[in-house]
C-alpha cells in the first residue's frame, strides 16, 4: 500500500529538517509523496523538488504551503497543495505575507527586551538563516540565552497566546489565503480544523464558511486526532463536498513527538487521497 504524508515542514520554516533531509527521510520511511507545506513561504520548494528528482524518481514531491491566518480573533491555518509557486504574481503577494510577519516578530523583541529579555530580530535572523522565523524559532533563542529552561516555558510564560510579550498578527483571513492559493492554480486545504477548539456548531459553521470561500479539502487524517475526531472530520467532509487530505504536521526536534508519515503512530495516509487530489487539480 503507497503512503503519503501531506503537511510537513522544513528549515524554511520552522523544522528542523533542510528540504532535502526531509525527502531522504521521506524515502527512508517508505513513502510515496510528501507536500512541502512550510509556513507562509516556498523557499524550501525548489531544493526538496530538485533533490527528489535528482536522486528519487519514482518518489513524488507536492509544492505546497500553510498559511497562518485569523478568524474571529483565532488562529486558522489553510493548506495549498500543488500551488504554481513560481508565479510571479503570487510571489509578489506572499511577499506582503511574510512582510507582516517580520513586523509582527519585530513587535515581540521589542516586548521581550522590555521585559528584561534582550532578543533582537537581527541575532534570530542570524541564527536561522533563510527561514521564516515563527515563535518556536523565538523559543530557541530564549532558551539559548538562558532566559527560560525550555521551549515549553518561553511559550507559557512569555510568548504564548495572552502571554505578557505575545502579539497578535495582522489581520490576515483564511479568506485572503484561500483567493492566493486559487489564484495560484493551487487545491486551498482547511488545516487541522480540530485543533481550533471548537464546539460541533461551530466547527460545522467554520468547514461551512472555509467551502463558501473556495476550500476544496479538509485535514480529516492528521497526527493527533483521535479515532472520533477523523470520523467527524470524514462526515463534515461529506456534507459539504470536500476532498480528504492530512498530514503528520512533522517539524523534526520542534515536535519530537510527531513522526514523519505516522504522527503519534497510528496516522497511515494512503495515495488514494492525494489521487483524488490530483484528479481535481487536472480538471480545475
Amino acid at each position: 500500500m503507497k503512503k503519503v504524508d501531506l503537511h510537513t515542514h522544513s528549515t524554511a520554516s520552522d523544522g528542523t529538517f533542510s528540504p532535502s533531509e526531509l525527502v531522504d527521510l521521506a524515502v527512508q520511511k517508505g513513502l510515496s509523496a510528501i507536500a512541502l507545506t512550510d509556513h507562509d513561504t516556498v523557499d524550501g520548494l525548489e531544493e526538496a523538488i530538485r533533490h527528489s528528482e535528482e536522486n528519487y524518481p519514482d518518489f513524488e514531491l507536492v509544492p505546497g504551503i500553510e498559511y497562518s491566518t485569523v478568524r474571529n480573533g483565532k488562529d486558522v491555518h489553510i493548506v495549498g497543495l500543488y500551488i504554481d509557486y513560481k508565479d510571479e504574481e503570487y510571489r509578489a503577494g506572499l511577499q506582503e505575507f511574510i512582510d507582516s510577519r517580520t513586523r509582527r516578530n519585530r513587535k515581540i523583541c521589542e516586548k521581550l527586551t522590555d521585559a528584561g529579555m534582550p532578543v533582537t530580530y537581527e541575532e534570530l535572523v542570524e541564527a536561522n538563516p533563510g527561514a521564516v522565523i515563527t515563535r518556536a524559532h523565538f523559543g530557541r533563542l530564549l532558551l539559548a540565552k538562558g532566559y527560560v529552561k525550555s521551549i515549553s516555558e518561553a511559550f507559557d510564560r512569555f510568548i504564548g497566546d495572552r502571554c505578557p510579550c505575545y502579539v497578535p498578527r495582522e489581520k490576515i483571513t483564511p479568506q485572503m489565503a484561500i483567493e492566493q492559493i486559487l489564484k495560484a492554480k493551487g487545491v486551498p486545504i482547511l488545516a487541522h480544523p480540530v485543533l481550533y477548539g471548537l464546539g460541533k456548531d461551530a466547527m460545522d459553521e467554520l468547514v461551512g464558511e472555509m467551502k463558501e470561500a473556495g476550500v476544496v479539502g479538509i485535514e480529516a487524517l492528521y497526527a493527533t486526532y483521535t479515532p472520533q475526531d477523523e470520523r467527524d472530520m470524514r462526515a463534515l467532509a461529506t456534507k459539504y463536498d470536500l476532498l480528504i487530505s492530512g498530514g503528520s504536521d512533522f517539524h523534526g526536534s520542534n515536535k519530537p513527538h510527531i513522526d514523519l508519515g505516522t504522527g503519534t503512530g497510528r496516522l497511515c495516509i494512503q495515495y488514494d487521497y492525494l489521487e483524488k487530489i490530483k484528479d481535481y487539480k487536472r480538471k480545475s
